[in-house]
């Protein structure tokens, strides 16, 4: 006892030494000069690494965030506006390898920890403000407080990988589960209503959730009502399966089921996969089970319509055979690709039968094989995996991301060949399965993927679904050689890039509002009255738009800055629920629900949107465009669009990633009431 008591002392003896020293840092920090607080800063950083990782040591530097904030730990840096802070990117600062990133953002945490006890009044965070950011981040990042350090943080953050979960068990315990639960669960359902294909990570947070409440330890009190039906659906979707009695015995359970106990199972287990968009391993052993048993059970678990059970019988062959090489517990979410697959008809395009069965049959090459264990392990082969991807990437062609990397050249590609040349994409993913080469044609000359030098990733991305996983490495670096060749040529290479990667349909006619050479916003009236001419119902003839075409937006932070440049698929402009007229779009990240600043807020569902459309109004979207193709040949009427909604479009322009990019004339027309002085700062 007098050990353990004499241990702890010497423990708070240390902490005290260490904020001692933290406390000598700030004060020097905040007397030094602006010029040279850089110098000084290391210092203060470097401390409070080290009482991070001590027990105790966040409580201890929650109570100072008022004076590290005021010295100007944050300064010149995107920590220095709170308010503008997204959620979402903690989760890469938390990971990162730089001990100093991890460090300012547990800093930025517990400030706004201190804001949302009432400890520290912020001039530019409220306190509820702060205590929902938290609670968001928390949901987030919710692993951080049940999982040890994975091989991967080991090996890139070594101790570091401390920080954050000595900082989120601190955040736990001054916050409460209960609102980290509730958060988590809002952040899962909206995130679903996308339907996203790589949902391992949500199902990882559904698991942390049915932990919560079987810990006695945490008391959830009345929050986590809606995890239920979210835990049901992966753990215990129908009642045979109810209390997750593990695979075997459920198999077991099956093979003494008659007629009706089957039809019952069947059709809970559509009835959760269709609601959620998530696959219960058990659902995989049944529909395996279900193979000798006869059709209308088959098409009763998927959950298919009229379209989708005839399709299912017509090729009834072909989807035995796709179950029984591609669906299995650990490839579980094959089963809702098939079903919406199915749903989508496509077998019936003559192509799309036989290159399925070629998939069935494909020999992998060992580069293949090899980059899929890695991402995925060995639970499941190779092959079971890419046919799960293929049935997935095919059932939801708009549920494609691109991970933590800069392919959404690429992943709009499989995309739009999904959704729109699925025949084509098949042929993409046997030449870089099977052969490791793919060739493109760029104006009549072939491309070569392994001939190519490096695309626009820097390293090969390995956080994606099992198709892309194995197509993207070869597509990004085709579609960088396309850039490379255009070196030279006046104007944006995307001109004569988009056509020839995506595909013939995206159009030949193009338009650009930035001057390449000099970065500045040029012919905007035209720019915008050409879209509406093109895209518009009420000014392109009602047309509707019949292939997706590629375009180009500037993306912008909730405070409408400036953040870059970005590929996305225009796939219809339609009126909404409100009779507001929308472009609905697909965007290439994992979540396209996002705030790009001056009230543009992308909407993901509740207007309009099909599953894993993002859709705004149409004066918004037009705003935040840069670039985009059309046809040449069927153009609207431009002197349609009226000067009010052009200036309304404008607006929105100037105010956001514009606001830079006036040219002189044009700065000097619009310092009244387009771009107020503030907002231009």
């Amino acid at each position: 006892m007098t050990t353990n008591q004499e241990a702890s002392s010497s423990e708070d003896g240390k902490l005290n030494g260490l904020l001692s020293k933290f406390d000598d840092a700030v004060r020097l920090l905040s007397q030094a000069p602006a010029f040279s607080k850089p110098a000084k800063l290391p210092r203060v950083l470097d401390t409070a690494r080290r009482i991070l990782m001590q027990d105790g040591g966040p409580a201890g530097l929650e109570t100072r965030a008022a004076d590290f904030e005021s010295a100007g730990v944050f300064a010149g840096s995107d920590w220095d506006t709170p308010q503008y802070l997204i959620p979402t990117f903690t989760t890469f600062s938390l990971k990162s390898a730089d001990a100093n990133v991890v460090v300012i953002e547990a800093l930025s945490e517990l400030r706004l920890l201190a804001v949302a006890k009432g400890k520290y009044p912020h001039s530019l965070v409220s306190q509820e403000h702060a205590h929902h950011y938290l609670t968001q981040v928390m949901a987030i990042n919710l692993w951080l407080l049940f999982n040890a350090p994975s091989e991967a943080e080991r090996e890139t953050q070594g101790k570091l990988a401390i920080i954050p979960r000595q900082l989120f068990q601190h955040l736990a315990e001054r916050i409460g589960y209960e609102h980290v639960i509730d958060q988590l669960i809002d952040e899962i359902w909206r995130i679903l209503k996308q339907r996203p294909i790589q949902v391992d990570a949500i199902k990882q947070m559904i698991t942390q959730i049915a932990l919560c409440q079987a810990n006695p330890e945490i008391d959830l009190g009345a929050s986590g009502q809606g995890a239920d039906r979210l835990v049901s659906s992966l753990f215990g979707p129908t009642q045979a399966c109810r209390e997750d009695p593990g695979i075997e015995l459920y198999r077991e359970r099956l093979e003494r089921m008659d007629s009706a106990a089957l039809q019952a199972e069947s059709t809970g287990f559509a009835r959760a996969m269709h609601d959620t968009g998530l696959v219960s391993p058990y659902h995989a052993v049944l529909l395996r089970h279900l193979l000798e048993e006869g059709d209308h059970l088959l098409s009763e678990a998927l959950g298919l319509s009229a379209t989708g059970r005839d399709c299912l019988l017509c090729y009834r062959e072909l989807v035995h055979a796709l179950i029984r090489s591609g669906v299995y517990p650990a490839t579980a979410q094959a089963v809702y690709g098939l079903a919406l697959l199915l749903e989508r008809g496509i077998f019936y395009q003559p192509p799309v039968a036989p290159a399925m069965w070629r998939q069935l049959n494909l020999k992998l090459s060992e580069w293949a094989q090899a980059r899929l264990n890695v991402a995925y392990g060995t639970t499941a082969s190779p092959k079971a995996r890419l046919i799960e991807g293929v049935l997935c990437m095919l059932g939801l062609p708009l549920g494609v991301g691109q991970g933590n990397n800069p392919t959404c050249q690429s992943a709009r590609a499989l995309s739009m060949w999904a959704y729109n040349d699925p025949d084509y994409l098949l042929q993409m993913v046997t030449w870089a399965a099977r052969d490791d080469e793919i060739i493109m044609h760029f104006e009549g000359q072939p491309i070569s993927s392994m001939e190519s030098a490096l695309g626009v990733a820097s390293e090969l991305p390995m956080d994606l679904d099992p198709v892309s996983l194995i197509v993207v490495p070869h597509l990004d670096r085709i579609y960088a050689e396309m850039g490379r060749r255009c070196i030279g040529r006046e104007g944006d290479p995307h001109r004569w890039v988009n056509p020839e990667f995506h595909g013939w349909w995206s159009g030949r006619g193009f338009s650009i509002n930035v001057d390449v050479a000099t970065g500045q916003l040029c012919d905007v009236d035209n720019f915008v009255r050409h879209f509406y001419a093109s895209y518009h119902p009420y000014y392109n003839g009602n047309q509707p738009l019949i292939h997706p075409q590629p375009a180009g937006i500037a993306v912008t932070d909730s405070a409408a800055r400036f953040i870059g440049w970005h590929a996305i698929t225009i796939l219809r402009a339609s009126l909404g629920p409100t009779d507001v007229m929308r472009v609905y779009f697909y965007n290439p990240n994992n979540d396209s629900g996002q705030n790009w600043g001056d009230g543009v807020k992308v909407s993901t569902s509740g207007n309009g949107e099909r599953f894993g459309e993002a859709s705004l109004p149409f004066d918004q979207f037009t705003s935040r465009l840069y670039i985009y193709h059309y046809d040449p040949l069927e153009r609207g009427e431009l002197a349609d669009v009226t000067c009010e909604e052009l200036e309304y479009v404008k607006g929105y322009l100037h105010r956001s990633w514009g606001a830079a990019r006036l040219p002189p004339t044009d700065l000097q027309a619009d310092e009244g009431p387009l771009v107020p002085p503030e907002d231009l700062l």
